[in-house]
């Protein structure tokens, strides 16, 4: 995320600047974080919304949620004006302290690897309802057998793109092709809360109505189930101190602005699919919505085939990032940072990137469906999105001199970030594990 944002900005940096000079605006500040945060978290919307109990519940969540989310940009940028670095890591360690820079860097990979998993689960959804499409017009068009052939097992589709399109794409050092096709993932998901809304008036599901006025919240439980899918699609804080220290104008009070103004567009098109979603289908909706729709209608194939392309040139980034923090590490452990050849480097590398599809490629095609993974990425989110920011702000006001009644408020509000952070990890984390222990 953090190399997605700088691809973005050095498209959108004005040209004649010197190398490194930031010349970023506001407007394009906005478009990179709402870049950075819209994608496939958008496709199990509609499954939250019904989970937690109605569009009412679900929205409340939202906008309580909303105050935290606003709450850790602007203190992440805050956070980065007091630190010469331009990482999230790398900020979090020169004012927190190395231990909680290493416990950030754990929680980077881990969360970098388990959205790899809910990316490819994501592929996979599409091609097993295109695979379908295809098996229903051949035995349409063919008298004879109609168990679905062996090509069209969406597992084994899936497996030969990861070797023959994925992985030739992940293997390079830099990915310089990123610039020109990030974008697909915010196409897709604007062009996705469209087709939503237009079939809601346009389907017949008047079966489906009457869920709105007869779904109720059962508990709080039920309530705070939306907020891993909220963490996990409202998720660009990674990439906020790259696009901060990017800016031109980093006065606080811009950066608050720029902060509001991408999450309320979030809070939008989010909301929106939610809602309209959930009325569409109510209780039968899918953990990916697109999985609810009819395989062979057109315009969703349009949605499904923009989705598959927007990951499947996202994912080789995620990966990069990934691939790099355990580059360094490994290094490090060998203590060969200086002395490392190329060849070496490259075997290095290339394991690396076979490892990680392999092994994320396994768990994405016998996990259930995707809301685990973003159960689990959500309780992960956490920390990124509550817990490292309430750290920052606790840290930074230990050393900074201001109106004592003052700094004990945002010391407060960094503790109250920090525990709020902690029960959603302990929360999510736990009950996406025991669904997938239930479910298993």
């Amino acid at each position: 995320m953090e190399e997605l944002a700088r691809e973005s900005i050095s498209l959108l940096a004005k040209p004649g600047g010197e190398c490194g000079r930031p010349n970023l605006s506001s407007m394009a500040a906005i478009f990179i974080m709402l870049k950075s945060a819209l994608g496939a978290g958008l496709l199990n919307f509609p499954w939250a919304f019904n989970k937690a109990g109605g569009t009412h519940a679900s929205v409340l969540v939202e906008l309580v949620s909303l105050v935290f989310l606003i709450s850790g940009l602007v203190i992440l940028g805050y956070a980065s004006s007091l630190s010469s670095q331009s990482t999230y890591q790398g900020v979090v360690r020169d004012v927190c302290g190395p231990a909680i820079g290493k416990l950030c860097g754990i929680c980077f990979i881990f969360n970098l690897f388990m959205i790899s998993v809910a990316f490819l689960r994501v592929v996979e959804d599409q091609l097993e309802k295109l695979c379908d499409s295809v098996h229903a017009n051949l035995t349409m068009n063919e008298v004879g057998e109609s168990f679905q052939p062996w090509y069209l097992d969406p597992r084994l589709t899936m497996s030969l793109l990861c070797l023959l399109i994925i992985l030739p794409l992940s293997i390079p050092r830099e990915i310089s092709f990123q610039k020109y096709t990030s974008i697909l993932g915010t196409l897709a998901a604007c062009y996705l809360t469209v087709i939503i809304i237009v079939k809601y008036y346009l389907m017949e599901h008047t079966v489906f109505q009457k869920h709105e006025h007869t779904s109720k919240v059962s508990s709080l439980a039920s309530m705070f189930s939306v907020i891993p899918t909220i963490c996990f699609g409202f998720q660009c804080h990674e990439a906020c101190i790259t696009i901060y220290s990017s800016m031109r104008n980093k006065c606080l009070s811009n950066w608050i602005a720029v902060s509001v103004v991408s999450m309320l567009i979030c809070l939008l098109i989010y909301s929106l699919t939610g809602i309209y979603g959930y009325l569409t289908f109510g209780d039968s909706v899918a953990a990916d919505i697109l999985m609810s729709y009819p395989g062979d209608d057109v315009v969703v194939i349009i949605a499904r085939v923009l989705f598959a392309v927007s990951i499947i040139t996202i994912y080789p980034i995620i990966l990069l990032l990934g691939r790099s923090v355990l580059q360094e590490v490994w290094m490090d452990h060998k203590h060969m940072t200086v002395y490392v050849t190329p060849s070496y480097e490259r075997f290095v590398r290339i394991t690396l990137t076979v490892l990680w599809i392999l092994v994320t490629l396994i768990i994405a095609l016998f996990v259930p469906d995707i809301s685990e993974v973003i159960s689990i990425i959500g309780g992960i989110s956490a920390f990124f999105i509550f817990i490292f920011p309430g750290l920052c702000l606790i840290c930074a006001m230990e050393c900074k001199a201001m109106d004592p009644r003052k700094k004990t408020c945002l010391i407060a509000w960094g503790i109250v970030s920090v525990l709020c952070g902690a029960f959603i990890f302990g929360q999510s984390t736990t009950i996406a594990v025991m669904e997938l222990l239930h479910k298993f």
